[in-house]
């Protein structure tokens, strides 16, 4: 790299430089020169993505108009840049190279984005989507108990209830208050992000927004596969629903929760219904077997934020991967500030300059807290592992790859056999209930999650693409969660209503098959690194998926490490082979982890009469729209 950087400042010191926006061909000409061209516009790369982030961090740190249009012109100079490269790339014809690298690189620079938008549509549309963004992170609720009290945030307050209060009218007052406004507030804002992101698509060459969010996956089946894999587990998911309707009708009564009909949303301890373990306590296969309870015994042993960032920390370096740097520590905000408003939903960030990774999170002492906390961590250490890689190259060459990493390192993490081994409890080794007790609390996050995680996108391709009058926007939302995962609103929800943006991801503008491809991938990875570890072998009792903990192998590690350290330089399926031996998505290491919990679910809900899927949701019009089976 040293010489090839000496050849360049020759180079340009002999031959002009033409400025942007002209075709240089005497470059095009030569390999060596189309290389210098390239590593010159990765280090500019790497300080505009520097000035981005570090503008975003702010903001996001401290939530304040003025640190939202600092950080959308910082932005809007960015694209102006972006927009410039591609020209000089376009005219160079670089995207036709003899070179494979050269050409990857071209084409990856070339993709524009919204960055393609003239600068008033830019402003526009970056304005909707930060504003979106504020309304969420400044939205508070009324008490249910003290309607005077409206200064209940999400986290912890609203959540807090969801989690523990078995009042219906409660949850729904709480459903209500949030979706009411963070949601129904944000429809203009939302329909101008639908319209500009659909004229910058366009502008792209891209039928619409959706399919160039596809285009990422770098093939052109993968959206088909999306449609496959949901079926696939389906059959998993219609036992879990069935099973978990029966218990809640059990507690709730008729009145509350239908026998065969969608389950209401809000009794599921989770604002979005995309997990369900927070209210176990409701339909706990075996009532009698205790849990692994480590909130309690973190509380008992005085347990820190800071604590549950250095454990998630030493397991990486076990594998012989990176120490958080020092600067990790020194500019993380890993606790809600007192005297500002933040941006609370958890985030890793690459500030691209001197191995500058932080996090941003509300973070509190439990469970929940201990998996998101190697969730993000698995992030930043992605990060530091392609660091060496070009600006261009430093992401993940598949999007659900980014959100495995952290996952597949908790799924060792929560391991009971992991667990023992950091003083958190005293098993290691589970009977037979208390296995599947553990299992069905994991599948109330991994397997419910799938529908949710399907629908998101889904719906927003059928909005992106015009496949849903705007008139339909809210009423068709729904109809998608009760057709794919069998939920529905606490109450009627009409047109009136908006609803999508209640959910970050959507106010942020974040493509979300990513995590659903995550939660396929992650047990890819897992199973990949439990046999290198040698904590799995085929059909060894003593040696199964669900209590694999690679903790310290370095077998493991160094494979991970290479997988990691690719970044986005090679198309997915070739890391991902050269990792796992497959070259897809594939769900069968994930329904062999459940399995257990798979057939222990059909034959108690045959033993209960249980009965399985759902009928139409009756909280939208019945006019809304027609049915979006795959």
């Amino acid at each position: 790299m040293r010489s090839l950087l000496v050849y360049c400042l020759v180079a340009f010191a002999l031959v002009p430089w033409l400025p942007y926006g002209t075709a240089y061909e005497t470059c095009s000409a030569s390999a060596q020169q189309a290389h210098c061209f390239f590593e010159q516009e990765n280090s500019k790369l790497r300080e505009r993505y520097h000035s981005e982030y570090s503008a975003a961090f702010t903001y996001n740190t401290n939530v304040t108009e003025e640190n939202r249009q600092a950080m959308i012109a910082v932005y809007a100079e960015g694209a102006r840049q972006n927009k410039l490269l591609a020209q000089t790339i376009r005219a160079a014809n670089y995207a036709k190279s003899e070179d494979g690298n050269i050409r990857r690189q071209a084409r990856m620079l070339q993709e524009l984005g919204a960055d393609v938008l003239e600068p008033s549509d830019y402003l526009e549309l970056k304005n909707a989507i930060s504003a979106m963004q504020s309304n969420y992170a400044t939205t508070t609720v009324c008490s249910y108990t003290n309607r005077t009290n409206c200064s209940l945030t999400l986290e912890p307050h609203i959540q807090e209830r969801l989690s523990n209060s078995r009042d219906p009218a409660e949850l729904a007052w709480y459903w209500r208050e949030w979706y009411d406004k963070a949601g129904t507030p944000m429809r203009d804002n939302f329909a101008k992000y639908v319209r500009l992101t659909r004229k910058a698509a366009n502008m792209n060459g891209y039928r619409s927004y959706a399919d160039y969010w596809v285009h990422f996956y770098e093939d052109a089946t993968f959206e088909s596969q999306l449609d496959a894999t949901y079926k696939a587990l389906l059959p998993f998911y219609r036992q879990i629903h069935g099973y978990v309707r029966y218990r809640l009708r059990q507690h709730y009564g008729p009145e509350v929760v239908p026998a065969e009909g969608n389950i209401p949303m809000h009794l599921l301890g989770n604002m979005w219904g995309q997990s369900w373990n927070e209210v176990i306590d409701l339909f706990t296969p075996y009532p009698e077997r205790p849990f692994v309870d480590v909130t309690s015994e973190m509380e008992r042993q005085a347990y820190s934020v800071q604590k549950l960032f250095e454990l998630g920390d030493q397991f990486f370096q076990s594998l012989g991967m990176r120490a958080l740097p020092t600067t990790f520590w020194n500019r993380s905000v890993l606790t809600r500030p007192a005297d500002r408003e933040v941006v609370c939903h958890a985030s890793a960030w690459d500030f691209y300059q001197d191995s500058d990774v932080r996090i941003k999170m509300c973070t509190e002492v439990n469970t929940h807290y201990l998996y998101v906390v190697h969730h993000e961590l698995g992030h930043i250490q992605y990060y530091l592992q392609y660091e060496q890689q070009p600006a261009v190259y430093r992401g993940a060459p598949n999007p659900g790859f980014h959100e495995a990493v952290g996952d597949v390192i908790a799924l060792s993490v929560m391991s009971a056999k992991h667990l023992q081994s950091i003083n958190l409890t005293s098993n290691g080794t589970l009977d037979e209930e208390s296995r599947i007790n553990e299992l069905f609390k994991r599948a109330l996050s991994k397997i419910v999650f799938l529908p949710f995680g399907y629908t998101m996108d889904k719906y927003r391709y059928a909005v992106f693409r015009g496949e849903l009058d705007e008139s339909q926007w809210n009423c068709g939302f729904w109809q998608m969660r009760s057709e794919f995962g069998g939920v529905e609103p606490p109450m009627a929800r009409s047109d009136k209503d908006f609803d999508p943006p209640a959910k970050y991801h959507i106010d942020a503008d974040v493509e979300y098959l990513r995590y659903f491809a995550a939660h396929i991938f992650q047990f890819q990875f897992h199973k990949a690194l439990c046999r290198l570890a040698g904590q799995y072998a085929p059909g060894d009792s003593t040696r199964t998926l669900d209590n694999c903990d690679i903790f310290g192998s370095r077998r493991a590690g160094d494979a991970f490490k290479k997988f990691l350290s690719a970044g986005n330089s090679r198309h997915w399926k070739e890391v991902l082979e050269e990792f796992t031996g497959e070259t897809e998505m594939d769900p069968a290491a994930l329904l062999e982890y459940f399995d257990p919990l798979y057939q222990w679910l059909k034959r108690e809900n045959k033993r209960l009469g249980v009965p399985l899927g759902w009928e139409e949701t009756n909280k939208i019009p019945s006019n809304c729209c027609g049915a979006f089976s795959t």
